[in-house]
């Protein structure tokens, strides 16, 4: 069973920064997809960015050029540094593991942006 635990979530003010990290029980290595989704109340869980094993990224249009995924593969470890947050990035954020046909999620992290 492949365990996914993120940390470095919190309350931050408006225009503020947070990196998240996800560690992965396994070589992420081996990992088709890492990725980061986030779920604010009363709200569906939604893709905030994905990196694959081979480095290619993906972000919502809603974070673009706001936040970065990146992967350290010694360290089992992807990251998601966010600037520039604003409110409506409140969210829980959640880790994904995707690797054909399984997709493990970490418990996640709440990430909370106010003044």
């Amino acid at each position: 069973q492949v365990q996914l635990v993120e940390s470095g979530g919190g309350s931050v003010q408006p225009g503020g920064s947070l990196r998240l990290s996800c560690v992965v029980s396994l070589s992420i290595f081996s990992i088709d997809t890492m990725g980061w989704y986030r779920q604010a109340p009363g709200k569906q869980r939604e893709l905030v960015a994905t990196i694959t094993s081979g480095g290619s990224t993906n972000y919502a249009d809603s974070v673009k050029g706001r936040f970065t995924i990146s992967r350290d593969n010694a360290k089992n470890t992807v990251y998601l540094q966010m600037n520039s947050l604003k409110p409506e990035d409140t969210a829980v954020y959640y880790c994904n593991a995707h690797t054909w046909p399984n997709d493990y999620w970490g418990q996640g992290t709440q990430v909370t942006v106010s003044s």
